[in-house]
């Protein structure tokens, strides 16, 4: 048996953590890690104490659900929650984060992104990292 990488390794972690999510469009999955240690988990889901996509149907606006916060959002609000500074962090996701998320992302000092697949609206995103000199790697496009 072959040892994962530790890129594979913690975007399995992702996968496994995207199957939390209570938006049935997509599931979603993030992990920020420092130093090869997991600081925080993140998946798509609903506000605290409101009802999930999947019992009670998406909300939808233009063409996405404004019910859930993403993985990528809730990533960061358990690490702040659990006062853990994720400051010059690796995120570790299941699709390149939306250019909302990827503000948040930059503002929070993450320092490096690892998708496993593009966004179909992901053009901002990497734009606004490149300027901001924060390596994007996409695994599979």
């Amino acid at each position: 048996m072959t040892r994962l990488g530790l890129e594979e390794y913690f975007l399995g972690i992702c996968d496994s953590v995207s199957k939390r999510g209570t938006c049935d469009r997509k599931l979603v999955g993030a992990v920020i890690v420092r130093d090869k240690m997991i600081l925080s988990t993140g998946y798509n889901g609903s506000p605290r104490g409101m009802p999930h996509c999947s019992d009670v149907g998406c909300e939808i606006e233009g063409d996405h659900c404004i019910r859930t916060t993403h993985a990528e959002a809730n990533a960061l609000i358990q690490a702040a929650r659990h006062g853990i500074k994720i400051d010059k962090a690796e995120l570790f996701c299941t699709m390149v984060p939306c250019y909302s998320c990827a503000k948040l992302l930059v503002n929070a000092g993450i320092c490096k992104v690892t998708a496993k697949e593009d966004y179909h609206a992901s053009e901002k995103t990497k734009k606004l990292f490149k300027s901001v000199f924060i390596p994007l790697k996409i695994c599979k496009s």
